[in-house]
């Protein structure tokens, strides 16, 4: 379908309304009649009176039921079930009563079609919310069950086949040829149920393939992510084949997007391609402890097509490009073994003796869960590292465990907690940074004492400023 070749014919359109309208108006005249006859009062009456009583007799299983999902303790299988039975409890008795006074009617050889009907649009209500309850809540989920109970009752009140046909009949002119409203409403039911069936076998395809144990998490996520795209282009396609959109006239659309990649979409492009090659080499995986060049430290969560979800130690998820990955430096410290060196800066006093120093540091790194057990070659080490200008510079040396890589700033609080008290413990002093003022003169230096203007001696509680100056040369 060509949109330029559309043109409706708004008075073929007006006359089929109003048409339709005139047989509306004639069907509700006639319920009306119907609807005040006294047949129909006591059975309305009975429908009420069935409802009061479904909604008294359901209150006691209603709250057992919702006890028993409680003391469940989880929401699984047999819990959504009682909360499902709670939901429908009140008409699930109504209806019970209706069918019982549609039978006494059918016995005693009254009238009671309205009976049959309120006791099948209920039953139909109750089948259908059972089926949807478990369903997430959303505008998708209820326009399912209202199109669901709108086809049920069109069938209960034998309106299913008139409606039908009368969707048939009502045909919209388009240019030279027409369509009926039925092909409409079947054409858009299509899409959307295309729609939806794409986005669930999407993500019930990414699901099944990042639980492949088979597959690394990385390349698990990306063939999960291409998946969806390609079942929701396919159910794209299904849904404008569906509605009549010629696929053919797309290919204008097609070359425009071509030129849109190359330049406004560059930037996408190119961190996708730059993901690929991120899963391809292996350089950076799911759970790896990273370091970019950016500032950006914390462990990968995500590899997704367009960039990367990075996890702080303070739990911040932040988006990196791909493209980051590939032109900058990445320090990755889990990459091929996450056991790692590192080095805790302390100074002593001088005059302090240096294997005093050693055996508490030691002590310290003996004490922190974070130094690795496994000693050898790889056990903690006390260097002497420089001479300061107020203290003797120590570094201890540790070899971490593999959890200790992920969380660097806490295991270095740690050791510096643990040395600050083997110091303590052992009567260590961490000195003041100190300067010594040499005066170079061979002249005389006087020292002038100011008390305030007053000619007495100043006390010793009196404060005084003191100033000093060379004397003048005889």
């Amino acid at each position: 379908m060509n949109p330029e070749d559309i043109e409706i014919d708004a008075d073929a359109v007006a006359k089929q309304v109003g048409t339709m309208f005139d047989s509306l108006m004639v069907w509700f005249q006639g319920v009306l009649e119907q609807a005040l006859s006294i047949a129909t009062l006591w059975q309305i009456g009975i429908i009420v009176a069935a409802s009061v009583a479904g909604w008294l007799l359901s209150r006691l299983p209603n709250k057992r039921l919702h006890g028993a999902a409680e003391g469940r303790g989880r929401p699984d299988a047999l819990a959504r079930v009682y909360l499902s039975l709670a939901s429908v409890m009140w008409p699930l008795i109504s209806v019970v009563f209706i069918w019982a006074a549609f039978g006494g009617f059918a016995v005693a050889d009254l009238p009671n079609v309205g009976l049959r009907i309120a006791a099948s649009l209920l039953a139909a209500w109750v089948i259908i919310r059972l089926l949807t309850s478990n369903m997430k809540k959303s505008l998708l989920s209820r326009s399912i069950a209202l199109i669901a109970w709108t086809v049920a009752a069109l069938y209960i009140l034998q309106w299913l086949e008139p409606t039908v046909t009368a969707l048939n009949d009502f045909r919209i002119p388009i240019g030279k040829s027409s369509i009926s409203a039925w092909r409409i409403l079947t054409s858009v039911a299509i899409a959307i149920a295309a729609l939806w069936f794409g986005r669930i076998a999407g993500a019930t395809a990414q699901s099944r393939l990042r639980s492949n144990s088979r597959l690394n998490p990385s390349m698990a996520g990306l063939l999960g992510q291409v998946a969806n795209i390609l079942l929701m282009v396919v159910a794209i396609a299904i849904a404008l084949q569906t509605v009549g959109v010629n696929l053919s006239a797309l290919t204008i659309f097609s070359g425009a997007l071509g030129v849109g990649i190359g330049f406004g979409l560059q930037s996408i492009f190119s961190n996708f391609i730059s993901g690929v090659i991120i899963l391809i080499e292996k350089s950076v995986k799911v759970g790896d402890f990273i370091e970019l060049q950016s500032g950006v430290t914390g462990l990968v969560n995500e590899i997704n097509i367009r960039s990367t979800v990075i996890t702080t130690n303070d739990n911040v998820d932040i988006l990196v490009p791909n493209e980051e990955f590939i032109k900058a430096q990445v320090i990755n410290w889990t990459l091929r073994e996450a056991r790692r060196r590192t080095h805790i800066k302390f100074g002593v006093a001088y005059g302090t003796d240096k294997d005093l120093v050693r055996q508490a540091g030691m002590e310290a790194a003996a004490e922190v869960k974070w130094t690795l057990e496994n000693m050898g070659p790889r056990m903690p080490q006390v260097w002497l590292v420089g001479f300061g200008d107020s203290s003797l510079d120590f570094e201890l040396v540790v070899w971490l465990t593999e959890e200790a890589v992920k969380k660097p700033s806490k295991v270095v609080a740690d050791y510096n907690w643990a040395i600050h008290s083997a110091l303590e413990r052992h009567g260590i002093e961490i000195p003041f940074p100190q300067q010594d003022l040499h005066v170079k003169s061979s002249d005389a230096i006087r020292v002038r004492i100011e008390t305030g203007g007053s000619d007495e001696a100043p006390s010793p509680d009196t404060d005084v400023a003191t100033e000093t100056e060379k004397a003048p040369k005889e």
